[in-house]
């Protein structure tokens, strides 16, 4: 099974539809919502960047909602 970490705010769109994907496909992560300064940090400290929603699949780190990516890395 795949640890996929989800860092995103309730008020980004992007952010939204990469958690609905996840939820539509069954597919378990856990969210942290990057308003907390916290998950904002670890956020950055993995991807380098500001941007939001930061995905963390078994360490590969997608920023933004690129479900082709996501789908790969899944192999779905």
């Amino acid at each position: 099974m795949h640890k996929i970490i989800l860092y995103g705010t309730p008020w980004c769109q992007w952010c939204l539809r990469a958690k609905s994907f996840f939820e539509k496909n069954k597919i378990p992560f856990e969210w942290k919502d990057a308003d907390i300064e916290e998950n904002a940090e670890e956020a950055y400290r993995k991807s380098k960047q500001r941007g939001i929603p930061v995905i963390d699949i078994d360490g590969n780190i997608i920023v933004g909602f690129n479900e082709q990516k996501i789908k790969e890395i899944l192999r779905l």
